[in-house]
């Protein structure tokens, strides 16, 4: 089968194709894994973490990609759950033990036998994928393979968030950052809490205009001022600067989520301007996302699927993963990316 391997950390100042192009074998199942023929592949941020070099290495080489939607085109000797030519979705989650603390508390994102799809395991920038059959997800069929490639990781880590934010209707919440999460956040805010005004801020005036358009109170550039301080804000950011920033525009008693699973270094000096009495006193909190877990996966799909939530994409062909990646690195983002083969 034709895949996209990942080889080296690499950095993407000066590199346009980081991926390589090759033949690999088709995977055959294990016992309990399906065999996923993909049709599409969402392109997320965290891919860049990857070939940058933030997250644990990559099990090198790795097919990356972890928004993954496609049919069962195979199942293992005992594999039930699925049946051939049904459309399931791959996560962010490949595996967790199933029998830590955290795993039989429901948080098995916290497991620290957690293996991530497309770092430890091989993913979704390929024609095949195998996976456990637990680990994969029925796709409602109000959504196209394209619509449902976001929403299975940047969908679905918004939500999360979006529950670690501790809102109640008609708080007001705040956004730092406009890409793929940030826009289906605010999607799913709307619907959720209803009275609750929802303030962006954002890199450039098309995101800020982009987020207005779907219902924003307010939007501006991150150091900027609001009219309203928030009860929470969701940091959707791979940078530094935006967490004091944040911090300064909550009210007493707030909590900052953030919910981007790497920061970049560049800026890190962000955080020497951290001062106690303007940015935690009066008990604001920091919570941090790490990963996500199914529940989290399934019960957003089936909120999204009930609004109905529908991603704002942009379209790449398969052979043009580079192009996509570097896109992501370079340019304004509206909405997400979606490698379609």
């Amino acid at each position: 089968m034709k895949a996209w391997l990942l080889s080296k950390i690499t950095n993407l100042a000066g590199e346009t194709a980081p991926l390589h192009w090759s033949d690999v074998p088709v995977p055959h199942p294990a016992e309990r894994e399906v065999v996923i023929k993909v049709s599409c592949c969402g392109v997320c941020h965290t891919e860049l973490d990857e070939i940058e070099g933030r997250t644990p290495p990559p099990a090198f080489p790795v097919i990356p990609g972890h928004q993954v939607i496609g049919v069962v085109h195979e199942t293992g000797a005992r594999a039930n759950r699925f049946r051939k030519g049904d459309r399931v979705g791959v996560a962010w989650i490949y595996s967790a033990c199933g029998q830590c603390e955290y795993c039989l508390a429901g948080t098995e994102n916290l497991c620290p036998d957690f293996r991530a799809t497309g770092r430890d395991h091989h993913g979704g920038y390929a024609e095949y994928l195998a996976i456990d059959e637990k680990f994969a997800y029925s796709i409602p069929a109000v959504f196209s393979d394209a619509e449902a490639a976001p929403l299975l990781c940047a969908g679905a880590i918004g939500y999360r968030s979006l529950k670690l934010a501790g809102l109640s209707d008609g708080d007001t919440l705040g956004l730092t950052g406009f890409g793929a999460s940030g826009h289906l956040v605010l999607k799913l805010a709307r619907h959720l809490y209803p009275k609750s005004a929802i303030d962006v801020f954002a890199r450039s005036a098309e995101e800020q205009e982009f987020a207005r358009g779907l219902g924003a109170r307010w939007a501006g550039a991150a150091g900027d001022t609001p009219p309203y301080q928030a009860n929470a804000i969701i940091d959707t950011t791979p940078v530094w600067a935006t967490i004091t920033q944040a911090l300064l525009q909550l009210k007493p008693g707030g909590r900052l989520v953030i919910n981007a699973i790497r920061k970049e270094s560049g800026d890190q000096d962000a955080l020497l301007a951290l001062r106690y009495q303007d940015h935690l006193w009066m008990e604001k909190e920091i919570k941090s996302v790490a990963n996500i877990t199914r529940a989290d996966v399934e019960e957003f799909l089936a909120i999204a699927a009930s609004i109905p939530i529908r991603p704002e994409i942009e379209i790449y062909p398969f052979e043009k993963a580079n192009e996509a990646l570097t896109d992501l690195k370079h340019k304004h983002v509206r909405g997400a990316k979606v490698l379609v083969l």
